[in-house]
């Protein structure tokens, strides 16, 4: 627990001093335009109204402080605090990171285990080239190709946005959704079903796999009840640590299809340097990453006493030094 805190300190300080160091003008966040036509005097003062003037050490501790009892400042691009823009803009990042996420593994784990199971076929062969290929192209290309033919040549899907103008009920929403999710998981999948897939021929190779066939039990149960349910702490692992992945490329998903999402939302306070808005996202998003590895490592000791008995017996030979 003290290590989370201090990676949350050590973060809050890497961001605060890199926002400050990044080319711009922290005025056009506030001011617009007008932040341009200001001359020295105007700025001055300017700079004082946001405590801008101050040295970035006081600036921080200014934050900081704040922060610890809960204020972490207004955005000066929204005029507003910015946990109120982030509770309106974060159910729709868990929305369609929600969505991606079942979508990337449920599809992952039916290709893994398919290709395990037909290991050296044509189709295995065939699936895992295309696979190699598509994992290396980057998620924003894939969406603006998305976008080039579901949405504008075949006007399949919308373009941008999250619902219709006109509002909307779950079906709109779902209908916005559907395009970002699939690019989500197409650019994800065959990353963790190639993980699955060789944990899966692992398993089948294994001597109880034998003597389940012996005793002439079906394939689908051997994978499904039997080499599945081994590979599960393994699984877990990889979908807990997944998470800061599929967060990450739903923020770049996001800034692409124009969706207002805290990835949207990371980039607008990152282009108009709005430092308190920044700087609390980026502090949020540590914040999830750390807590789904801890998860993570928690359900796999869980699943698997080996796991557990390992870190007591890892425990106790540090203490012994």
């Amino acid at each position: 627990m003290p290590t989370f805190f201090i990676f949350l300190f050590l973060l809050s300080i890497i961001v605060f001093w890199l926002a400050r160091l990044a080319p711009g003008d922290p005025l056009m966040a506030y001011y617009g335009e007008t932040a341009e036509r200001m001359n020295e005097p105007q700025r001055i003062l300017a700079m004082e109204r946001l405590s801008l003037n101050k040295p970035a050490h006081i600036q921080y501790l200014t934050w900081l402080g704040n922060a610890l009892s809960g204020d972490f400042g207004l955005s000066h691009q929204y005029k507003q605090d910015v946990l109120v823009i982030i509770k309106k803009m974060l159910p729709n990042t868990f929305l369609l990171g929600g969505i991606s996420y079942i979508l990337t593994f449920s599809s992952a784990i039916l290709l893994g285990i398919f290709c395990a199971f037909n290991e050296g076929s044509a189709v295995d062969k065939a699936i895992y080239r295309i696979g190699m290929a598509t994992s290396v192209i980057p998620s924003f290309f894939i969406s603006l190709i998305a976008i080039l033919v579901f949405s504008i040549n075949l006007k399949i899907f919308p373009t941008s946005g999250a619902y219709s103008l006109n509002g909307g009920g779950p079906a709109d929403r779902l209908y916005h959704l559907a395009l970002p999710a699939m690019v989500m998981a197409f650019s994800h999948l065959w990353y963790y079903a190639y993980i699955i897939r060789n944990r899966m021929i692992e398993e089948l190779q294994k001597d109880y796999v034998l003597l389940l066939r012996v005793k002439r039990l079906s394939n689908a149960r051997i994978l499904f009840c039997h080499c599945l349910r081994n590979a599960l702490p393994m699984l877990i692992t990889i979908m807990s640590l997944s998470i800061p992945h599929i967060i990450m490329g739903t923020y770049v998903i996001e800034t692409v299809f124009n969706y207002p999402g805290i990835g949207s939302l990371i980039f607008e306070s990152a282009r108009f340097k709005d430092f308190n808005m920044l700087s609390i996202l980026t502090l949020m998003t540590g914040l999830i990453t750390i807590s789904s590895n801890t998860i993570g490592q928690a359900l796999s000791e869980l699943l698997d006493p080996r796991m557990r008995h390992a870190a007591i017996v890892k425990g106790v030979g540090n203490e012994s030094r």
